[in-house]
């Protein structure tokens, strides 16, 4: 978003793999309700499980195992345990707390309709500025992301979101967290 990588040329995400319990499920989900072609798929060696990779756009790939013995879901350490505005979405370090897909601002609101009519829970958008609440009613010069928010079959939080505005150097102004004020 304008900033340029002085240490590494980076030119997006290759893929983020995720852990499901049914790859069946899983396909049927991103393919055929979000519309993600399936475009490679592994049968891992010593009956490890499976490793299938969805196209997401732009050379980006959405990708998952199944694992025989993966443990099972822990929401609330592992993935969040509620849709935004509707509880904690805090999750443990070093999980993956949820992946936003990005989309033409322009197609949001269709787009949640279509996850509706898949009989798809999802939230309102959410038109997230900086304010207190960190989230308007209306669109405003100051809104940066628009969101929709809803679980894949594994409880996944997955996010619609399309950037709204540019960044400039004014929206880099928190001073990062130390662990000292992390809530036991």
């Amino acid at each position: 978003m304008g900033k340029e990588n002085a240490e590494f040329k980076f030119e997006g995400v290759n893929h983020l793999a995720l852990v499901c319990s049914d790859m069946e499920r899983t396909v049927d989900f991103y393919s055929n309700v979000l519309g993600m072609p399936l475009v490679k798929t592994i049968e891992l060696p010593g009956g490890m499980g499976q490793h299938f990779f969805f196209d997401i756009g732009n050379g980006d790939s959405l990708a998952f195992f199944w694992f025989p013995n993966s443990p099972d879901r822990a929401p609330g350490v592992a993935s969040a345990s509620s849709l935004p505005g509707a509880g904690d979405l805090a999750t443990a370090v070093g999980s993956m707390n949820h992946v936003a897909l990005n989309v033409h601002a322009e197609k949001i609101v269709e787009y949640r309709q279509k996850l509706i009519d898949k009989g798809i829970e999802c939230t309102t958008v959410f038109n997230h500025d900086d304010s207190p609440s960190q989230v308007s009613k209306q669109m405003h010069e100051g809104v940066f992301v628009r969101s929709v928010y809803f679980f894949d079959p594994d409880g996944i939080l997955l996010e619609l979101a399309c950037w709204t505005r540019a960044f400039t150097d004014a929206d880099v102004n928190i001073a990062p967290a130390r662990a000292l004020a992390r809530q036991a």
